[in-house]
């Protein structure tokens, strides 16, 4: 029997990277999925990957930094699976990198709205529907080591993931009685399409990144799914408003 055994997840951002790794990690432990990302082609190519493995999945694209969209979303899942079991609230972008007196009004504005805002809609509307069905249910923010220390170049990154911290603490509180553990991933740096796009053309930053990670090496996507696969099994029954580092010990430095 695997971990999500007839378990019911959502998982958005999973058309690439970190997303499409939890997609087949929870695919392989037994889980239905309802896979969600904005970028149509890609997330039906991980629904695709997902059947090939012999998983049941249905792709929604979706904007999770509107509400209407993520109302929609969750409407999906439950017309389709009848209720929703464990999420999986991935999605997010990286935005520029710039200094904080160099950023721009609309790269905070973006970076914000999905990287946090959209973690807020997801977890209001997942939260709505498992008070409804009364049996509780795990939800899972990916906030990143940005969210437990500063990172250069990259302040509204850093404030949005900090705010998936604050978030996840609060929801961890509100609603553990109600059954319902909410906890976040905060990954060090992975080797994702959004790492490589942002070391892209320099080298320097490629080994700097490298370089800040103890254990000496990038992470895996498949590393943080199994982390967030585990924080939404009930093998972590007792684990809720938990902020994991899974970063190679760069925050224990």
């Amino acid at each position: 029997m695997g971990l999500l055994d007839r378990k019911i997840a959502l998982i958005t951002g999973a058309a690439s990277g970190i997303g499409r790794a939890a997609a087949l990690a929870f695919t392989r432990e037994g889980a239905k999925l309802s896979i969600a990302d904005v970028v149509t082609e890609a997330g039906e190519e991980t629904a695709n990957m997902v059947r090939k493995v012999g998983g049941e999945v249905e792709f929604v694209q979706c904007d999770v930094s509107k509400s209407v969209e993520v109302g929609a979303l969750i409407n999906a899942v439950v017309k389709r699976y009848g209720r929703i079991d464990c999420a999986f609230n991935n999605a997010g972008i990286e935005g520029q990198t710039l200094h904080l007196a160099d950023d721009t009004e609309e790269n905070f504005d973006r970076v914000i709205a999905i990287d946090l805002k959209g973690v807020f809609l997801c977890m209001k509307y997942e939260i709505r529907q498992m008070l409804t069905q009364g049996t509780g249910g795990a939800i899972v923010n990916t906030a990143s080591t940005a969210g437990l220390v500063g990172s250069h170049g990259m302040p509204a990154y850093t404030a949005a993931k900090h705010g998936v911290v604050g978030l996840t603490k609060v929801a961890g509180l509100e609603y553990s009685k109600d059954g319902i553990r909410v906890n976040a991933v905060c990954p060090g740096v992975i080797d994702t399409p959004m790492v490589q796009r942002l070391v892209a053309g320099r080298p320097k930053m490629d080994q700097r990144l490298v370089s800040v990670e103890p254990i000496g090496r990038k992470g895996k996507p498949e590393e943080i799914a199994e982390a967030a696969l585990w924080l939404c099994s009930d093998h972590a029954s007792f684990v809720t408003g938990c902020a994991m580092a899974v970063d190679g010990a760069l925050t224990a430095q």
